[in-house]
């Protein structure tokens, strides 16, 4: 069976991310407006990034990451059914250990959330919350992880739709969960953190809905595994083994979030919701071409690492990768340049009204420059990290991983004393800079890496430039003609856009990149 283009599968992942970051941008709206950015949302985002936490470190990293070689090769070497007892294993095996883990949190979860947030301690009720609201939240874990493992099934059929549908589902259910909010506080008559309980509930009715659908895509291509109890064959073992360090591989980037949310907590109120909505707004990008080119890369460089002849693996794998990257740069300068003039405009407009105030707005687009500056980092990352698992060199990314995380806990002690919370968003860039620098010299070493073509970048580089210069100049202009904020930030995004595919295509650019035969 023919593979898909790459650029046809980045379209369909980035279309339906693209659906679900507008989704999300409306739930996060809907946060904003009902909950603020004081102690109800703090309780939420804390209790929401334990189970969101693991799912990343288990299942959309890791295991993804772990499993796609190993099956690509079992189905290349024994073929189909062999392949499909392997997930049947890997999903067995994967309730049984989320199931315990879920027991266990339940248990500890006050000495957990102490961990976790140690600045709640000295506001009870919203320690207390928190606790009440991560419990609810926990049965999210293996319900989202196994709906992670038939995603991979489905990409490594060329089948990225599907695959892509849940984040679109789970930000339909919290948007309705959000609206929920006013009314569910009038019927219990709560006090004002517990006004986050209606979205542990949808989060929950999310999960089962995801399920459902994953299942129906798997049914379809006949890839849905059946239930294997018993001992595990030494293939599903072998993967098994590339977990751990390829949980720690994977997580890194989750776990230097982690400790951006433990060291806020420490801050004054309202720090965690200000990264939090700087980290959304900077997820955008990430999303459309970070994610959704490393989602499609992943299955391609691991069937040409298993299937492909010796003496042309090399060079195939590496003009894969290399037709990943460069207008993965291409799409990403021009945002980074974006943010950085118009953070403000973007926070503001998008999230200023209720509870959450002006001073809320700019605290939070202060945290969104410094993930701007990023950015290019966090998307590089996706693609090397795609291309290193592919090599299956789990082991080599848990090292690094481990330094990056030591580098991260210290600058973010260091940078918080001077810059408060922007500080914790510049240290999680500054790791991610040194580890996605790493990552290219290592595979330019192995021979897997082309050069990327110099003029591209230069002329990204240079039409991102003339975009950032017009944006400055707009600003004030757009805020003098155009009262509402949200209506200036709209004007502000449309043009920018606009001056970028205008000088990108004047300046060939987009043939270069998107139009040439070669794209």
């Amino acid at each position: 069976m023919s593979r898909i283009s790459l650029k046809r599968a980045f379209t369909q992942i980035s279309g339906l991310t693209l659906i679900s970051r507008v989704l999300g941008f409306i739930r996060d709206i809907c946060f904003a407006h009902f909950l603020g950015a004081g102690s109800a949302a703090d309780a939420f985002l804390v209790a929401f990034k334990l189970p969101n936490l693991f799912r990343r470190l288990t299942a959309e990293g890791a295991l993804t990451n772990a499993f796609l070689p190993v099956y690509a090769l079992a189905k290349e070497k024994q073929g189909q059914p062999a392949a499909l007892i392997l997930a049947a294993e890997v999903q067995t095996a994967l309730l049984l250990a989320l199931s315990a883990i879920v027991i266990i949190m339940e248990i500890f979860m006050p000495a957990i959330i102490a961990v976790l947030a140690p600045g709640f301690n000295t506001t009870p009720e919203r320690f207390e919350s928190a606790v009440q609201l991560a419990r609810l939240t926990m049965p999210y874990l293996p319900m989202i992880s196994l709906v992670a493992l038939w995603a991979a099934l489905l990409n490594s059929a060329d089948e990225f739709i599907a695959g892509a549908l849940p984040p679109v589902i789970l930000n339909i259910f919290l948007i309705a969960g959000a609206i929920a909010i006013p009314f569910s506080a009038d019927a219990m008559q709560t006090g004002p953190v517990m006004l986050a309980l209606p979205l542990t509930i949808a989060l929950l009715l999310a999960g089962l809905c995801q399920m459902a659908v994953l299942q129906a895509g798997l049914r379809r291509k006949s890839l849905a595994p059946k239930w294997r109890f018993g001992k595990m064959s030494e293939r599903s073992r072998a993967m098994w083994r590339g977990f751990v360090p390829a949980a720690l591989g994977a997580g890194a980037t989750q776990i230097n979030l982690l400790v951006d949310l433990i060291l806020a907590s420490l801050l004054q109120i309202g720090a965690i919701s200000w990264l939090y909505y700087a980290d959304r707004i900077a997820q955008l990008p990430l999303g459309l071409v970070g994610i959704a080119l490393g989602t499609a890369l992943l299955p391609r460089l691991s069937s040409i690492e298993a299937g492909t002849e010796k003496s042309l693996r090399k060079q195939k794998f590496a003009q894969e990768l290399s037709a990943g990257i460069m207008p993965a740069a291409c799409l990403v300068l021009p945002a980074t340049a974006a943010l950085l003039i118009i953070a403000e405009p973007i926070i503001i407009g998008l999230f200023r009204s209720g509870a959450f105030s002006l001073a809320d707005g700019r605290a939070a687009a202060a945290a969104l420059v410094a993930y701007a500056i990023g950015l290019p980092a966090f998307v590089g990352l996706k693609l090397t990290a795609a291309a290193l698992y592919a090599l299956q060199t789990a082991r080599l990314l848990m090292i690094g991983s481990l330094i990056s995380v030591g580098l991260n806990i210290v600058l973010s002690l260091y940078l918080m004393r001077i810059f408060g919370h922007v500080g914790l968003a510049l240290a999680t860039v500054l790791v991610s800079w040194m580890g996605f620098v790493w990552q290219l010299l290592w595979l330019g070493r192995a021979g897997r890496l082309e050069k990327t073509p110099v003029r591209a970048i230069f002329l990204s580089t240079f039409c991102s430039a003339i975009m950032a210069a017009s944006l400055y100049f707009l600003m004030p202009l757009v805020g003098a003609v155009i009262a509402s904020q949200t209506g200036g930030m709209v004007v502000l995004v449309l043009s920018g856009g606009a001056i970028y595919f205008l000088t990108g295509w004047f300046t060939g650019l987009l043939r270069l990149v998107f139009f040439s035969k070669t794209s």
